[in-house]
């Protein structure tokens, strides 16, 4: 098997998994925080494919609303907040985007432009809380996606069991605490690495001028400060022992059609094969090379 050199940004559509080898391969999505604010889902491909069932939550009665009306057959929307199963108090911020279970930190927020009046808690709601290992419905998830300003340690914490069988997983973490108390990205790294996760990558990282400096008009867009990022974990690759063969396929799925990961999707799927007996390396290969080559290399 040579080596090429792929464009980072292929100029033609690469297809879903499925549609360059002869697979079909059922998926379960739990999208903690799944309020519809910020546009497509990173887990779109694997629903417009078809084999993937969501079970999402979201406590935000509008945004419940919005997603059960938006939903597709196989999408499930909970009305629950995720944590530890306690009562828990809500804080509906200013920006919908900023509420949390978590006080918001005006002393961070006020370095920024906006994020104060933005973080600013106009109500406060009283709920209980449910734990993940708890909810049969998110039982044997392949991809957990948690956006949930600051709870996702909590979570984690209180869902071993469905941890222990998670693939990949798509967390925010933040890199300043914007939030009395809240664990920051080392907190929630040591965590997953712990329990056999690895760091793949971030998207995106996201930054701002701290006051009174702004480049540019937009408060939105900064250079400097990193606040924080989309964290996206996979099952550690040196410790591919640990996977099922099911497993080695569908996180190779998982990262094909959601995060465009061909690397990873092949070191994977030479590992399948290498169990099975199966060729599905050598054609995967085949096709991306066909599809993405630019120059070929000449390197085993």
């Amino acid at each position: 098997m040579d080596s090429v050199l792929l464009e980072r940004n292929p100029p033609v559509p690469v297809p879903q998994l499925h549609q360059l080898l002869p697979l079909t391969c059922r998926l379960k999505v739990v999208d903690i925080g799944a309020n519809p604010i910020d546009g497509d889902v990173p887990y779109a491909p694997l629903l417009a494919a078809g084999h993937t069932e969501v079970v999402g939550f979201e406590p935000n009665p509008a945004a419940l609303a919005k997603l059960n009306e938006l939903k597709g057959p196989n999408e499930t929307y909970l009305p629950h907040a995720v944590g530890d199963g306690g009562r828990r108090a809500l804080r509906i911020c200013r920006l919908p985007g900023m509420t949390s279970l978590l006080k918001p930190n005006q002393k961070v927020l006020s370095l920024f432009y906006g994020f104060a009046d933005w973080g600013e808690v106009v109500e406060t709601v009283e709920l209980e809380t449910v734990r993940l290992d708890d909810t049969p419905q998110t039982a044997g998830l392949d991809l957990l996606k948690i956006d949930i300003q600051g709870g996702e340690l909590l979570v984690f914490q209180n869902a071993p069991e469905r941890l222990g069988g998670a693939l990949v997983i798509h967390t925010e973490v933040e890199f300043m605490p914007m939030y009395v108390g809240q664990p920051l990205f080392a907190d929630v790294d040591l965590f997953l690495r712990a329990r056999g996760f690895m760091l793949h990558r971030f998207e995106p990282l996201v930054t701002r001028d701290i006051k009174p400096l702004l480049f540019g008009a937009d408060p939105y867009v900064g250079h400097s400060q990193l606040l924080w990022a989309d964290a996206i974990y996979v099952r550690d690759l040196l410790r591919l022992e640990a996977l099922g063969p099911e497993q080695l396929l569908k996180t190779a799925v998982i990262l094909h059609d959601c995060y465009k990961s061909y690397d990873v999707a092949l070191y994977l799927l030479r590992e399948y094969d290498r169990r099975t007996g199966l060729d599905f390396a050598d054609r995967y290969f085949g096709a991306i090379t066909r599809l993405l080559a630019t120059a070929p290399q000449g390197l085993s």
